[in-house]
C-alpha cells in the first residue's frame, strides 16, 4: 500500500473512529463509512506490526551470529 499512514497515525485514527461510533450520534451510512475505515485501517497496522517483529528477528538473529562469533 502507498498511501499507509505512519503505525502512530493509523492508531490515532482509530481512535477517533472508535470514539464517533460509539457515541453513537451519527447516521448509520456514515457510520459504516467509519467502520470501514476502521477494519482496513486494523488490517494495515496489523501488517505493519508483523513487518516490525519479522524485522526485530532478523536484528536479534543477527545480534545473536555477531555474539556468537566473538
Amino acid at each position: 500500500m502507498s498511501n499507509e499512514m505512519p503505525f502512530k497515525q493509523s492508531m490515532q485514527r482509530l481512535e477517533e473512529i472508535v470514539s464517533l461510533l460509539e457515541k453513537n450520534e451519527i447516521e448509520l451510512e456514515t457510520a459504516i463509512q467509519y467502520f470501514e475505515e476502521g477494519l482496513k485501517l486494523v488490517n494495515q497496522c496489523d501488517q505493519q506490526l508483523k513487518n516490525f517483529e519479522e524485522k526485530v528477528t532478523v536484528l536479534m538473529d543477527t545480534y545473536q551470529k555477531d555474539n556468537t562469533n566473538e
